[in-house]
C-alpha cells in the first residue's frame, strides 16, 4: 500500500443486466483514481456489501476514510466491520467512483452487454487493471505530447501481451 496521508476510498456500485437478470458490479476506487477492486454480486443487500469490504480489505489494507452514496448497506456493513465512524457521505463526494463507471460503460455498449456473470467480473478486472497502468491525464496535456504517451503506452502493452 502506498504511504499517503489521506488515503481515501470512495466505494459504488452500478447495476449490469447480465441476459435480462440485474447483477450488481460494486467497485472500489482510491483518491487517486485507481480502481482497486470489483466484484459481482446478485443482490445489493448488507451481505454483498460485507463480502465486497471484506474482500477490498483483506487485499489493500484499511483506507482512512471511505466514501460512499446513501445507499444503507455501506453503513449496515461497515458497522459489521466496526468502521461505521470513518465514512463519509455527500451530495458530490462521491464523483470519482461515478465517473469510474463511464469507460466501463461505454466499453459494455460497444460489447452489446455481457452474457454471463464470469465474464463480467473477468472483463471488470481487466479493465480496472489496464486503466490503471495507462492513465492518460488528458487534461493535463496537450496533443503532441498526448499522442507520444499514448504511442508509448500501446507499445509497452503489445510488449506485454507478446511475452
Amino acid at each position: 500500500m502506498r504511504a499517503h496521508r489521506h488515503w481515501q476510498w470512495h466505494l459504488d456500485e452500478v447495476y449490469v443486466k447480465i441476459n435480462g437478470v440485474t447483477h450488481y458490479l460494486w467497485r472500489a476506487v482510491d483518491h487517486e483514481g485507481e480502481v482497486l477492486e470489483s466484484i459481482v454480486t446478485k443482490s445489493r443487500d448488507r451481505k454483498a456489501a460485507l463480502k465486497f469490504l471484506k474482500k477490498s480489505m483483506k487485499r489493500h489494507g484499511r483506507p482512512e476514510t471511505i466514501v460512499t452514496d446513501r445507499l444503507r448497506s455501506y453503513g449496515a456493513a461497515l458497522k459489521d466491520l466496526g468502521r461505521g465512524d470513518d465514512r463519509e457521505m455527500g451530495r458530490w463526494l462521491n464523483n470519482r467512483a461515478e465517473n469510474s463507471h463511464l469507460p466501463f460503460r461505454r466499453r459494455e455498449r460497444a460489447m452489446s452487454r455481457f452474457r454471463r456473470m464470469h465474464t463480467l467480473q473477468k472483463f471488470a478486472s481487466v479493465h480496472a487493471s489496464v486503466h490503471n497502468h495507462f492513465p492518460t491525464e488528458r487534461h493535463l496535456q496537450d496533443r503532441t505530447t498526448h499522442m507520444q504517451t499514448r504511442a508509448a503506452a500501446r507499445a509497452e502493452w503489445r510488449r506485454l501481451l507478446a511475452a
